[in-house]
């Protein structure tokens, strides 16, 4: 299989040129995974555990939050409350704010999801002393 190349004078005159020969490699058509399927309940272990690490730092923190938001799916409330937890620790209230931003965001045009979790939230975010971002009126602008 030859691609043709096109290619411009600087006379405007148009000229076909043969290239070399393109080859195709070779796609796999399916692959599988040989490791274990996670559980929802090790999946929520494990980021629980991965946010409550006591020498956790505000990279990790950071790193941590935008994998989990990757995912298609909201972060349980025990994950964000370990989060939450972690963002305490680190004395950095503005990623607190932000992490509840990213799941106000990420519950998308499920209105009945962030109304929940907030509500679950509710001692915890009382306990830390963090507000919503709708107690702070940053939903507003």
């Amino acid at each position: 299989m030859f691609r043709a190349v096109l290619r411009l004078s600087s006379s405007g005159v148009r000229s076909v040129v043969k290239a070399r020969p393109t080859f195709l490699a070779p796609v796999a058509a399916r692959c599988y995974s040989h490791g274990k399927e996670e559980s929802d309940e090790e999946f929520d272990s494990r980021w629980v555990t991965y946010f409550s690490k006591p020498d956790i730092d505000a990279w990790e923190l950071r790193k941590g939050m935008n994998t989990l938001i990757g995912y298609d799916l909201v972060p349980e409330a025990k994950i964000l409350d370990s989060a939450l937890r972690a963002c305490r620790r680190l004395d950095d209230m503005a990623s607190a704010i932000r992490i509840l931003e990213a799941v106000k965001d990420k519950s998308g045009p499920h209105k009945a999801i962030y109304p929940y979790l907030i509500q679950e939230l509710k001692p915890t975010l009382a306990e830390l002393g963090i507000s919503t971002p709708e107690e702070l009126g940053i939903d507003k602008l």
